[in-house]
Parts: structure tokens; sequence; C-alpha cells
């Protein structure tokens, strides 16, 4: 499923940091990365997204917010988010409708994929990549800021 170029998905989702999180509230004021990634605790994430996290400043001067997504509850992502010292708001995808809605839902596994989406400020993707598999991370924070950069 290619979205690039379409408006993206909207959806309202509980947050790691208390407050449910609107996609839609960010337009005309962010852009958007959306890091979708398969499990808290796991491996490959537990580097990801402090990876992402750490480049917040970074992100925040190309006029972007990072969101991680994925099925595990807040009540995980705020145990995470604590132990690895991720600061970018993780939300709580548990039915995987986000991840649907995105075609990165792996129902079989009831996980996402991990998977990247940067939406510009008027809430079009403009880039997107779904690893072929849930342990590759390819796209790095920096190919991100570089798209990021470009809009």
């Amino acid at each position: 499923m290619d979205l690039v170029g379409q408006l993206a998905p909207d959806f309202t989702l509980p947050a790691s940091t208390g407050q449910a999180v609107t996609l839609s509230s960010y337009r005309g004021h962010h852009h958007v990365v959306l890091v979708f990634y398969p499990l808290d605790f796991s491996p490959v994430c537990s580097m990801q997204l402090p990876e992402y996290s750490g480049r917040q400043d970074d992100f925040a001067d190309a006029g972007a917010v990072v969101l991680g997504v994925n099925r595990d509850s807040v009540h995980a992502h705020k145990a995470w988010a604590a132990e690895y010292g991720i600061e970018v708001p993780l939300l709580a995808d548990m039915k995987l409708d986000v991840a649907r809605m995105y075609g990165v839902a792996i129902d079989d596994r009831a996980i996402s994929g991990r998977a990247v989406f940067v939406i510009d400020r008027s809430g079009v993707v403009r880039f997107q990549h779904v690893e072929e598999k849930t342990g590759d991370y390819t796209v790095r924070p920096e190919a991100v800021l570089a798209k990021l950069r470009a809009l």
C-alpha cells in the first residue's frame, strides 16, 4: 500500500505522555514522523526508538515531531520509555487499527511491521518505508531528517 502523495489516515490514540494524540492536530504546525515498530523491550526496537528520541532536537529544528506507534499498552510504553530514556510520545495501537490503516499490520503475529512515514504540515504522506522483515532497521534518523529538510 503506497500512501505517498495521499492525505495521511487520521487517528487518535492514547500516548505514554498521558494524553491522547490526534494526528490531524499537527496539521498546519508540524511535520510528523510516524515510526511503527513491533514491540516494546525487543532488541531492535530498543535501539531504534532511543535513536529517534535522541535526535528530537534535530527533528524539532526540521519542524517535525516524532511519534512511535505499536500495539503495546500505555503502561508498557511508560515502563519502556523510562528504562530506555525515550522521550518521544509512544502511542498505544492495541487493536492494530492504525497499523492496518497504514498497511503495516502483521495480523497473524498481532504486531505492526517496522515502518516510517513522513507526513508534511498539510497532512500529506511525503515518504514511507516499510522494512521487509521486522528485525530489519535500515532507515535511520539521519535519512528521515534528510527527507524532512527536502520538504
